[in-house]
């Protein structure tokens, strides 16, 4: 399976298996391992990021949460969290996929929902960075 480089600094240490004609990678927040799409590639750099860069335990990560959003069950991507608090809603999209106002909105709607003070939409190729201040969304690029 031809898999994109994704914009991360580091390199991570996935594990992959393949059963018949499918490829699967494992998830180190769930203990399984999950079939491998594009988006699913983006998340996995995502929590390897979070769990070896930035130090969070497995416990501080949730991933693809059911939320409750006018009435329809969505699922968040991934989110951060310390003490049990929402910090961070990470919004993944395939590589392929166009960051777009549109899409930023749909993350901004899902936080509506969660509370994180920051967002970030990603395709891993590009991130958009976000906070929460005074009722509105805060642009910035990281250090």
């Amino acid at each position: 399976m031809e898999l994109p480089k994704l914009n991360f600094q580091e390199t991570f240490d996935f594990k992959f298996k393949k059963d018949k004609d499918k490829f699967f990678i494992y998830d180190l927040v769930r203990k399984t391992y999950l079939l491998l799409t594009p988006e699913e590639w983006v998340r996995q750099h995502w929590v390897h990021y979070y769990l070896t860069v930035k130090a969070y335990s497995p416990s501080a990560l949730i991933t693809e949460k059911k939320i409750l959003l006018n009435g329809l069950t969505k699922r968040i991507d991934l989110l951060v969290t310390e003490k049990t608090e929402p910090v961070i809603l990470i919004e993944c999209k395939a590589p392929q996929i166009k960051l777009t106002e549109k899409t930023f909105e749909q993350t901004a709607r899902y936080n509506s929902i969660i509370g994180a003070k920051e967002i970030i939409l990603t395709n891993g190729l590009q991130h958009i960075h976000a906070y929460y201040e005074n009722g509105q969304y805060l642009f910035y690029k990281p250090e």
